[in-house]
């Protein structure tokens, strides 16, 4: 290989490895690189959100296209400055300008590794040729002179209008393109002072399947929630008031932060609801499983020859970026809360354990059950990224020799009223998770002898 060659090889191989760099702008830490290179002169560039590849709305022309990871999304003291001063225009421009310089030092980078990628083998060249220091001097010098003027032309021919476009951005909404979720209104009704704790989320946080409530309200009833859900749970074992705002089908957009269509009611904004309890040290959030059409993976997997085909898999992948996006948005609403609560966010189980035998009827097979519970992984990791991101704390319940089939499941089964669904035990089990996951300092004494009986 020549000169050329090897400076060509050193700049490809530095793309890929030179770290990315971190900046900071409208209360969010982003990476900024330089994603693979693509094969095409123009397209868009990659953000990674969540462990989630989106591809971002600008375009960018040239082969070499920014790659952007989010790493943290909690407000910062410029930001609330800023927001309280009103210099929204201020804010907005300096997440382009910074984005920009990010770049712009990813590119600085980039070149010294490339740089250093040629010097190494060279010296190992003149040094097993035992040239002399003055002309092991010149190679050097050639060499590291070539790859920088290759890196430099290459990244202004390649990559020319990347940081012009960067200085364009002004949100996170303006690199993905995608539409903002409604504002969400504030609930009529006076405080909640007496709430402890509040649960927003799905089936999952509801009970669905278990025992009805004693006294439930039309609500309760559309949103299928039980006597025997983990909120319930939490607020029997430590004497609290614990508002379960969780309802079946309850999606981010469409239950959590929009209102949720049950028949012919209509549930208002959980979060909106939240806003109620301003005296509450907890919040705790399940969602995600309907947001990624879970239900309707399951029921196509188990009619299906298999589960890992490619329409399935691409339906999925495009459900789990949409929800992506949304996470973050609700993250975003929950670490404004004024209270700055202990904020909690439940993965989900894999209700599939060693032996699936009693589903066979079902027509759901070992290796089916493996695609599904990769799935169910994928969207934990969604769900775990975010919340550590925004500096929340994850919860994942224990139900390890209690899954589906077992002698003791605490997943309900085909033939019960919500199959896949936490049994009562493991309703109890995910609100031990929990109790285990708050600071004993927010909530007093433990009540671990009250979950054993």
């Amino acid at each position: 290989m020549g000169l050329s060659g090897l400076a060509l090889a050193a700049v490809w191989l530095a793309v890929r490895i030179t770290p990315l760099q971190p900046v900071s702008a409208a209360g969010q830490t982003v990476r900024v690189g330089a994603a693979p290179l693509g094969w095409t002169l123009s397209g868009p560039g990659r953000l990674d959100l969540f462990g989630q590849t989106l591809p971002t709305g600008p375009h960018f022309e040239g082969p070499i296209r920014p790659r952007l990871e989010l790493t943290r999304i909690k407000e910062d003291a410029e930001v609330a400055r800023l927001l309280r001063s009103g210099d929204h225009q201020r804010l907005t421009l300096e997440v382009g300008r910074k984005l920009a310089s990010g770049w712009l030092r990813y590119g600085a980078w980039e070149t010294g590794v490339a740089a250093g990628l040629v010097a190494l083998p060279l010296l190992a060249w003149t040094g097993l040729r035992r040239i002399p220091p003055g002309r092991t001097v010149l190679v050097l010098a050639t060499g590291l002179a070539l790859v920088t003027a290759v890196n430099t032309i290459g990244l202004h021919l390649l990559a020319s209008d990347t940081p012009q476009v960067l200085r364009e951005v002004r949100s996170l909404r303006d690199l993905v393109g995608a539409s903002p979720l409604a504002p969400v209104p504030r609930a009529e009704g006076p405080p909640l002072g007496e709430v402890r704790a509040v649960v927003l989320g799905d089936s999952t946080a509801a009970g669905t399947g278990n025992r009805p409530l004693p006294d439930p309200s039309d609500l309760d009833r559309a949103c299928q929630r039980s006597a025997d859900s983990y909120p319930q749970a939490l607020a029997r074992a430590n004497d609290w008031k614990v508002l379960n705002l969780a309802c079946s089908g309850a999606t981010v957009r469409d239950g959590v932060l929009g209102v949720q269509i049950l028949g012919e009611r209509v549930a208002p904004p959980q979060f909106a609801q939240a806003q109620r309890a301003t005296e509450a040290f907890a919040v705790m959030v399940g969602v995600g499983a309907n947001d990624v059409r879970w239900s309707d993976l399951v029921q196509l997997c188990a009619i299906s020859p298999s589960c890992d085909d490619r329409a399935s898999t691409a339906f999925f992948q495009n459900r789990l970026a949409r929800f992506a996006l949304d996470y973050r948005t609700l993250l975003r609403r929950l670490g404004a809360l004024p209270q700055h609560p202990t904020v909690l966010v439940n993965e989900y189980y894999d209700p599939f354990g060693p032996d699936v035998t009693c589903l066979s009827d079902e027509g759901l097979t070992r290796r089916k059950a493996e695609v599904l519970s990769s799935r169910l992984a994928a969207l934990n990791t969604v769900l775990r990224q975010g919340a550590e991101a925004a500096g929340f704390t994850t919860v994942k319940p224990d139900f390890e020799g209690h899954r589906l089939c077992s002698a003791q499941p605490y997943v309900q089964g085909p033939a019960d009223r919500a199959p896949l669904h936490p049994t009562a035990a493991g309703a109890l089990a995910i609100a031990l998770s929990n109790q285990q996951a708050l600071p004993a300092d927010a909530h007093g004494p433990p009540a671990w002898s009250s979950f054993s009986h």
